[in-house]
């Protein structure tokens, strides 16, 4: 029996994004290209042209029927907010001069970064398989949570790859040492590219499927208990019925981008996406 995770899995909250507490910020920072996922194109910087006056989205219950499903697939992890009420104090970037308010937009992205990042720490040290480096992961957790609340300009000069890339060494070996005792392990799949493949059933038990391209594979019925899922392109990836118990580094963004129905297992940190069918 798998039991990979501690319960309950807490400390995620201020990891998720919260709309009445930002100004918008994914809706004016961040560009898009017209596409399936985009209607229109929308250069950074510029506002949506469906963001009301209140900072909310005009369409929101009607994305996916007009064009944005790249808006539901999108979260922020509580970067929004953190600049929004943190970095930038309150203030509102419609009352901003132009150049602090492009400073804003800029920093955004960022933060967006290091909460990614945070979500994965926080994660990681969930793993009791991987307490020999609990006390590295905690370091690293705070160091970057130190990070997410510097100044503008600090944050601005930051490099994060190079930060991410300290985070995602260690963050390998507490994936190592988690999937270490899984039973009928598979080999390293790290950035395979298996678009479109057909793994309908699949014993995927404890494989890391880091960086993985998933984009609309058939996982029907699939077994991703205790599998390594940071990073993976689960874009149109067919997850109905398939077992994610345990499975680790699993972001809603990624849920949000495939396809799965009430069959699917998720980990309990994560929410079952409204587009999802009902039928299990």
């Amino acid at each position: 029996m798998l039991n990979l995770m501690s319960e309950p899995r807490t400390g995620r909250s201020e990891l998720s994004g919260d709309c009445a507490r930002c100004f918008g910020l994914c809706c004016v920072a961040l560009p898009f290209a017209a596409s399936t996922a985009f209607a229109v194109d929308k250069p950074a910087g510029r506002p949506c042209r469906n963001l009301r006056e209140d900072h909310r989205c005009g369409i929101h219950a009607r994305l996916r029927q007009e064009g944005f499903s790249g808006c539901t697939v999108y979260d922020c992890f509580g970067a929004g907010q953190k600049v929004s009420q943190i970095t930038f104090g309150g203030e509102d970037w419609r009352a901003l001069p132009p150049e602090r308010a492009r400073r804003m937009f800029d920093v955004f992205p960022v933060v967006r970064q290091l909460h990614e990042l945070l979500w994965y720490l926080t994660e990681a040290l969930t793993l009791p398989a991987a307490r020999p480096v609990h006390a590295d992961l905690r370091r690293l957790l705070e160091t970057t949570e130190r990070l997410t609340r510097g100044t503008p300009q600090e944050l601005g000069e930051l490099d994060v790859g190079a930060h991410r890339q300290g985070v995602d060494a260690l963050l390998l070996k507490a994936s190592e040492l988690a999937r270490a005792g899984v039973r009928g392990r598979r080999k390293d799949r790290r950035g395979a590219d298996l678009m479109g493949a057909r793994l309908k059933g699949a014993d995927l038990r404890g494989v890391s499927l880091r960086g993985a391209y998933l984009i609309a594979a058939d996982l029907t019925g699939a077994d991703l208990r205790g599998a390594d899922l940071i990073g993976a392109d689960l874009r149109d990836t067919d997850l109905t019925d398939a077992d994610l118990t345990g499975a680790f580094f699993l972001t809603q963004p990624q849920l949000n981008a495939a396809r799965g129905n009430a069959g699917t297992t998720l980990p309990g940190t994560l929410a079952r996406p409204a587009h999802w069918t009902a039928g299990a």
